[in-house]
């Protein structure tokens, strides 16, 4: 009597399933109408080979799997990001011993601050020199500035030099707060909450860490000046200095929304300023 083979079924046949099918055991061979016993040794390493083969593909597509899952959170070469947090505390650190920087400050579209557009250089003393541009009621209204002690120097698109106090000008936009520990850059970021590190980028050709993190309105206010709301920026740290050399704070909502845009630069170059003539 014929002794009669096991088939083996499977609900799907697709090359999607091979490798499972190869990797089950044991595998009965369809009936050929002759007996299955005595397999000889070849029968039997054939066999072995067909499930070990089945087992490393799997090992191998597991792999794969691992290694897509967790792709892109590392840097360069697959370096792990330092932590968020620890990087914007060692940015404040680093923010306040800052002895003098350049800056500029740019909004594209249509954030609801009136500050339009600032750059020029500042010491941590709080001189400094550059412009300011605003939106007076409508109106672009660019302004010359000179700080020097307690005397504000500006001047309008017509005229010469006025004076101001320190005070006066903060109702207007102080730019010498930007490097006061208190409530400057150094304070930002040492508020900010939810730091997480984003990614390895080139800033003005220096590398550095993107990180997300949330601003309160408060911590803003003294560097953007009618900001009515927190946000959530991206900052942008050097990765050699731990130094802020950008951040992007997206603004409003519908028609009323932009993005103000804080870069910095010269660190520690030497500032000399003087007061006017005229």
């Amino acid at each position: 009597m014929r002794s009669r083979g096991i088939v083996q079924r499977h609900p799907a046949s697709g090359p999607e399933n091979q490798d499972l099918r190869t990797a089950e055991a044991p595998v009965q061979p369809l009936s050929t109408g002759r007996p299955t016993a005595g397999r000889g040794p070849a029968t039997i390493r054939h066999m072995w080979h067909r499930r070990t083969l089945g087992v490393l593909v799997q090992i191998v597509a597991a792999a794969f799997l691992v290694a897509a899952c967790t792709g892109g959170a590392g840097g360069a070469g697959g370096a792990a990001l330092p932590a968020g947090a620890d990087l914007l505390k060692k940015s404040a650190a680093a923010m306040g011993a800052v002895k003098s920087a350049g800056f500029a400050i740019e909004t594209e579209g249509k954030p609801p601050v009136p500050l339009r557009k600032a750059d020029g250089r500042l010491t941590s003393k709080g001189d400094g020199d550059g412009t300011i541009q605003i939106d007076v009621l409508g109106s672009l209204q660019e302004l010359d500035f000179v700080l020097l002690g307690d005397t504000v120097h500006f001047k309008g698109p017509t005229g010469g030099f006025q004076k101001m106090t320190r005070a006066e000008l903060a109702a207007i936009y102080d730019p010498s707060a930007i490097l006061s520990a208190d409530k400057g850059v150094p304070a930002l970021l040492t508020s900010a909450t939810g730091p997480v590190t984003e990614a390895a980028e080139k800033i003005a050709d220096l590398d550095a860490y993107r990180v997300a993190a949330s601003l309160s309105r408060q911590a803003l206010l003294p560097l953007v000046p009618g900001i009515t709301q927190g946000v959530d920026a991206k900052l942008w740290v050097d990765k050699a200095t731990g130094r802020l050399l950008k951040a992007s704070l997206p603004l409003g909502t519908g028609d009323s929304a932009g993005t103000v845009t804080v870069t910095f630069h010269d660190y520690d170059a030497p500032v000399e300023v003087t007061a006017p003539n005229g």
